[in-house]
């Protein structure tokens, strides 16, 4: 089984807004001198792990990230016939088992990731103190767990601020996706017409925007430890295979949803390398800080691509055992022999 799992990918986005900044216009950010189109790993990350694709590759194994928890368990117990006064103190116990909780409220401060093992310890001690009667003690709060089967949890990590013995780190690391060459963010302007103006004594609109939009072609960088999924998955290799197939397909297939309904802003990798090996891993970002220029710039970025991997192989020996990649440009690869080959 191979330590390290990297892929490297060129993807095409045509005008789009898919990852916005508090002013509402495409994040950016400066590399080699000039500005570049940005995606953050959290949006990425987000976007994959409640695609449908992950969903129905890894049904019962993702957890849920929520402040809201608590509610849910105020409700299950209010459902019961438990009074709404008994009900929210042993709720408050409870959802504050998963962090510190709002003053006078069941909802907890910060976003928890709450595995399925316990979610389902939780609702089955809800059953239980309902049959009985009785508050939950002390040992009944021992919810949490560090031994998980939900795969989000073990490739995006845990933390858990009032309880960090039962933190747990990331086995994947996403970097920000980042256009290989300068951008200039556009705005478009836009009108909205009321169906019901006839033009004759008005004809102006009904509302004005604008909206802000780019388009670019992006390399992302991810790196799976995979003997630290395994671990976190509690050593099911089986498992941990899925949960890499899963990703791969997601981060090649699944694109961020922002401004989708206007610019239908969906795309598949057009380029995919995939590495395996026990070697320090290394991004491949650095063949980019000279922007691509030129007419045909998927050709010269995969390019510029494969020609750094060659450049670190030969200054610091093969940076990977194995190798293999997918060419959308060129109709070279097959799909599905590059997730075989990442998830054996």
């Amino acid at each position: 089984m191979s330590k390290f799992i990297q892929l490297h990918l060129l993807t095409s986005y045509a005008p789009s807004n898919l990852n916005r900044d508090d002013l509402g216009r495409p994040k950016t950010a400066r590399m080699g001198g000039s500005e570049r189109l940005r995606v953050s790993s959290q949006s990425l990350k987000r976007n994959w792990r409640c695609s449908d694709l992950f969903e129905q590759a890894l049904a019962g194994n993702i957890g849920i990230r929520t402040k809201r928890f608590g509610e849910q368990v105020l409700q299950q117990l209010i459902s019961k016939g438990i009074s709404e006064k008994k009900a929210t103190e042993w709720t408050a116990a409870i959802a504050g088992q998963f962090g510190k909780l709002k003053k006078d409220s069941v909802e907890i401060e910060q976003l928890a990731h709450i595995s399925p093992q316990e979610q389902q310890a939780t609702f089955a001690l809800l059953d239980q103190l309902t049959a009985e009667d009785r508050a939950p003690s002390e040992e009944d709060l021992n919810l949490l767990t560090r031994k998980t089967s939900a795969v989000d949890i073990a490739l995006f990590g845990r933390m858990l601020a009032s309880s960090p013995e039962f933190n747990i780190e990331a086995a994947c690391q996403v970097a920000h996706a980042i256009s290989v060459h300068s951008v200039a963010v556009e705005d478009d302007y836009f009108t909205a017409v009321d169906d019901l103006n006839d033009g004759m004594d008005d004809r102006g609109a009904s509302h004005i925007g604008e909206s802000g939009f780019a388009a670019a072609l992006f390399y992302n960088y991810i790196c799976i430890d995979k003997e630290l999924l395994v671990e976190n998955l509690n050593n099911d290799l089986e498992l941990a295979n899925k949960a890499i197939a899963a990703l791969v397909e997601a981060a090649v297939k699944v694109s961020p949803k922002g401004k989708q309904n206007s610019f239908a802003s969906r795309a598949y990798a057009s380029f995919v390398l995939a590495e395996k090996g026990e070697q320090q891993p290394r991004s491949l970002s650095v063949a980019f800080l000279k922007p691509v220029f030129g007419e045909d710039q998927a050709a010269e970025a995969i390019s510029k691509l494969l020609q750094q991997v060659h450049n670190f192989d030969a200054v610091y020996g093969p940076c990977a055992d194995s190798r293999r990649s997918l060419n959308a440009v060129a109709g070279e690869g097959s799909f599905s022999e590059l997730v075989a080959f990442v998830a054996d």
